[in-house]
């Protein structure tokens, strides 16, 4: 199994948690979105505020397929994890999957994300070392 491009290790708090006791299935959106922001402040300089806030580059989700397989529960440690699948010209498809320690698959999903100007709303080349730095990782996620 190859190695994921990008991955943390995460304690589910109880404000991830719905009355039933397991995720609130939104949650994990909010989880994977900080994800991607940890893996932009790794890969470049300023980090993903930089690149939303000061660059003005938007990364809006226009397509997500998602399943749930396994019920995570407060307290649970789980493995969160993103691949990229495909980088376009202006477009980028990452694999996330949430697993817990014991190796179950909870859910996992697939994003496409599409870079854009914040002050016209309309899709973008991807910069070149947003690029850069994509390709650095993926190939960093193929040697590990």
């Amino acid at each position: 199994m190859a190695t994921p491009t990008f991955r943390r290790r995460h304690k589910i708090h109880f404000s991830e948690c719905d009355p039933a006791g397991i995720v609130f299935y939104p949650q994990y959106f909010v989880l994977f979105n900080d994800l991607i922001e940890a893996w932009f402040d790794e890969m470049l300089p300023e980090g993903y505020h930089g690149v939303i806030g000061g660059r003005r580059v938007g990364m809006p989700t226009v397509r997500l397929e998602v399943d749930f397989t396994a019920v995570s529960k407060m307290g649970d440690e789980v493995w969160l994890s993103l691949d990229v699948e495909r980088l376009g010209e202006k477009s980028l498809t990452l694999a996330w999957a949430c697993t817990g320690a014991d190796g179950v698959l909870r859910m996992a999903a697939r994003q496409t994300l599409v870079t854009t100007s914040l002050e016209t709303h309309k899709s973008i080349g991807m910069p070149d070392d947003i690029r850069r730095a994509i390709e650095t990782a993926m190939a960093e996620g193929d040697q590990a």
